[in-house]
Order: structure tokens, then C-alpha cells, then sequence
């Protein structure tokens, strides 16, 4: 007797799920995954964070490095150099898939890795700033030999400015033994949720942007390459009141952007110090009943002759609709956050005039080669961010050179003999984890050699 085998055909699903394969090639490009990952287990956080695997600036993202991205995934490395180089060979001014080449470029040899975290889904003009001066470092690093010989790598990630999300960066990372430093935050309240974390977990974090005063003396882990609120706020006090001759100031501020607060407090402070007068109007960026006419209004009616703005990085417009409300009536100071493109871009001949104080602008460093190095590769000036994560990333390598582990990074940028070289001043530490330096006072005028038609230039002494 002769028994036949009925052989079932598979579901239609697997037939599709073939065709899409062949369709698009995913099937040949995508890595092999943890069982984990592909039950769909794999952690959130990790989603954020990239060695180049994947892309996580989604404007300009060319052809070229999606390919390149594809490649790194599954260890290409040759092919994903390749295709970064084309990627930046039409979109030069991308330090996302410099950093991305330069980590391919070191593929799976030994290697020092640090991470970078900024806000790139809430604020990708700063975050590509910040980016910007690791990418530079960590490409000069590489192309001179790396550190002691051993090539820079660099994990980029994405916290969005979120003091949550901040945290389970910094739990990730403090858990990452290969991870020696973390490059970030950028908001005061990111690197202020996520500082106890790296503490307690014995990992350096050197913010290149954080000012708040509440970060000083946080920690022993815990650095930063920029001027605390401060030593900021009492340059620009002192300015409106001996050189500008205000003395009747409204202030405009965000109750949520510790950093603001901080430097609204100093500024204050300083202000009645050298006797002027703040004036009392309701006007906090973030609060429902914001109105930018009805302050403005209420401070000319109580004699205000010059308004502060300390607006959080990721709210700036509601900063230029004061300014806006102003109609020229009274003169407009501000925090070192209104520092940024898009406040020219934005404000334009509402804000000119506008004072702010800053830890840096170039024309302190016209004579470093870093400078140079820096215009040519990113195809123009860089920022205030640019330079202070330029030191950052310095510091963090001067130190890994000298001492490898954890701990002894720690230790050596505790050391009070410790000192780097700095885009413009020497790069040093106090106990506080502060860095002394010298801020500058800059103002918003007009310069037709801009896009905008205006431009921060520095004050004259």
C-alpha cells in the first residue's frame, strides 16, 4: 500500500515577507540581533544612542549615509567609510556622519570610548553645534595616532533635553564599562537629573553647556568647560548699569529652565548691587497665561527702561515675541542662551542691540590653528557650543592619555596641577568642577555679510 505525503504550502505571510526581501534588500542587510532585540525586547534607550549603526538626525540624511549606516550595522566597515565619505563629501557640515566615519574607520580594533549627549529631537541646531566640536576633536585625535596610539571612539545619543530621559541615559551608560567619559548634557536640568546617576556610578560627565550654579560642587564626577551663571550674569549687571546707564530692568524668565533661573537670581543680585532697580511684572516664558504685550506693557508703566530675557533653549520664540513687543521702547539684555542662530534668524531687527554674555566668540581665538582647522571643516564659523565642546572632548582625552580607568580620569581632572589646552583659555578645574575663565560681553548688530543681516559681535572694552 502506498501512502502519499501531503506536503502544506507556507502562509502567504512568508511568501510577501520573501518579495519585501528581495524588493528592498533588507534581509541581506540587516545585522543578526540578540533573541531579545528581535522579540522586540530591546531597551527604549538604547533606540536613542549610535555608533553609526543608526541615524539619529533626520534632516539631511543622504542617500550615501543610509547606505553607510546599513554597512556599519553589519560590520562593513570598508563600505561604510566609503559611503559616509560620499555622505559628507555633498553635506560637509554633518558631524554626525563625521563621527560615524571616523568610528568606522576603527571598525572592531581597540579603541577608547566616550559617549555625547544632546538634544537632538528637541533642539538640532544646538545639538549639531555641540556635536560639532567633538567630532572635530576626536577626527584630530585619530588622524595624529590616537590617544597613546589607541584610536577615539565616540557613542552619540540623542536625550532630547528631558530630565527623564537624561536619567536612563546616564543609568545605561554608568552600566557601559567601556563608556570612560559622557560629553553632555546641554540643558542645566538634563545634566543636573543625570549627575547623581553618574556620581554615584563613578563616571565623568564634562558639560560643555550647563551653567546652572546648582551644578557646582554637585559632585567630584561632575565638570564643566563653561562658566557657571555667575561669573556670566555679573559682567552684563554691571554693563547695563555703569555702560548702558539702565537702572529700572523688567525681567522675563522660564520657571522651568534651572540654568535661566540660576542666572536670573545672579543677575539680579548683581544688579542691586550696583544700584538698579528691578521692576515687578508677571512674565515667565513658561507659564499658561504668558501674555508678551501685557509685560511689556506693565513694565513701561512701572517706569522700566530695559527688559532681561532668560528664556529656556528649547523656547526661544516666546523670548522674541517680547522682544518683538517691545517696539524699540525699552533696551533689551539677555542670558547667555539667546547666544544662538536662530535668535538672529528669528528676532532680526527686533533684537538689535541686544547684550548678552558668552563664554567664547572667535575673535578671541583668531590665532589658534584649532580655529582655522574648524572653519575649513565646517565650512564656516563655529559657536560659543562648538568651542566649549571642543574643550570638553580635550579635556576628557588629555586625561584619558594620562590614565585610562574610570577612576583615574577622575582623578587626574581633580588634580589641582591639571591643565589642558583650550581653544582660547587654558582648561582647568576648580573643586567645584567649574572652570575658571574670563566671559565676554556680545552684541546683536547689524552686518550684511550675514544671511540674516545681523550678527553677534564683542563689545568694545
Amino acid at each position: 500500500m502506498t501512502t502519499t505525503t501531503t506536503k502544506k504550502s507556507p502562509p502567504p505571510i512568508v511568501f510577501l515577507l520573501i518579495g519585501l526581501c528581495i524588493f528592498t534588500g533588507y534581509c541581506a542587510l540587516r545585522p543578526s540581533k540578540p533573541q531579545s532585540e528581535t522579540l522586540g525586547l530591546e531597551s527604549p534607550i538604547e533606540n536613542r544612542m549610535s555608533l553609526g549603526e543608526k541615524i539619529l538626525i533626520p534632516s539631511g540624511r543622504t542617500i550615501e549615509k543610509k547606505r553607510g549606516a546599513a554597512a556599519f550595522a553589519i560590520g562593513d566597515y570598508k563600505r561604510a567609510i566609503k559611503d559616509f565619505n560620499m555622505s559628507l563629501w555633498s553635506n560637509a557640515n554633518d558631524p554626525e556622519t563625521l563621527i560615524y566615519r571616523s568610528n568606522a574607520a576603527i571598525g572592531s580594533k581597540q579603541s577608547k570610548t566616550i559617549a555625547v549627549s544632546v538634544p537632538i529631537s528637541s533642539n538640532l541646531n544646538v545639538a549639531q553645534e555641540i556635536l560639532r566640536g567633538v567630532a572635530q576633536v576626536q577626527w584630530e585625535i585619530n588622524d595624529s595616532g590616537g590617544i597613546n596610539k589607541i584610536p577615539l571612539k565616540v557613542k552619540v545619543i540623542d536625550d532630547q533635553n528631558d530630565p527623564a530621559i537624561a536619567q536612563q541615559v546616564a543609568t545605561a551608560l554608568v552600566k557601559k564599562s567601556h563608556v570612560s567619559a559622557v560629553i553632555g548634557h546641554n540643558s542645566s536640568d538634563a545634566s543636573l537629573a543625570a549627575g547623581a546617576i553618574y556620581q554615584k556610578g563613578k563616571l565623568v560627565m564634562v558639560s560643555p553647556t550647563s551653567m546652572a550654579t546648582e551644578l557646582s560642587g554637585l559632585g567630584s564626577y561632575l565638570f564643566r568647560t563653561v562658566p557657571n551663571t555667575r561669573f556670566l550674569a555679573d559682567p552684563l549687571a554691571k554693563y547695563v548699569t555703569k555702560t548702558a546707564r539702565k537702572t529700572q530692568i523688567a525681567v522675563c524668565f522660564d520657571a522651568q529652565a534651572k540654568d535661566n533661573v540660576s542666572f536670573k537670581n545672579e543677575f539680579i543680585a548683581s544688579f542691586w548691587s550696583h544700584g538698579g532697580r528691578v521692576v515687578d511684572v508677571a512674565c515667565d516664558f513658561n507659564a499658561p497665561t504668558f501674555d508678551p504685550e501685557v509685560a511689556v506693557t506693565q513694565a513701561i508703566a512701572q517706569g522700566a527702561d530695559s527688559i532681561l530675557l532668560a528664556p529656556h533653549i528649547d523656547r526661544l520664540e516666546r523670548a522674541m515675541m517680547v522682544a518683538r513687543a517691545t517696539k524699540g521702547r525699552l533696551a533689551i539684555f539677555g542670558s547667555t542662551t539667546l547666544y544662538t542662530f536662530k535668535t538672529l534668524q528669528s528676532g532680526a531687527q527686533d533684537i538689535n542691540g541686544l547684550v548678552v554674555p558668552a563664554p567664547w566668540h572667535p575673535s578671541i581665538s583668531a590665532a589658534n590653528p584649532r580655529l582655522s582647522r574648524a572653519r575649513q571643516l565646517w565650512k564656516g564659523e563655529i559657536s560659543w557650543r562648538t568651542a566649549m565642546a571642543i574643550d570638553a572632548t580635550q579635556a576628557v582625552a588629555d586625561a584619558l592619555a594620562r590614565s585610562s580607568d574610570r577612576q583615574g580620569l577622575q582623578q587626574t581632572l581633580r588634580d589641582n596641577a591639571y591643565e589642558a589646552k583650550g581653544i582660547a583659555e587654558p582648561i582647568q578645574f576648580l573643586p567645584t568642577g567649574d572652570r575658571p575663565s574670563t566671559p565676554i560681553l556680545i552684541k546683536v548688530q547689524p552686518d550684511s555679510s550675514t544671511r540674516v543681516g545681523y550678527a553677534f559681535s564683542p563689545l568694545d572694552s
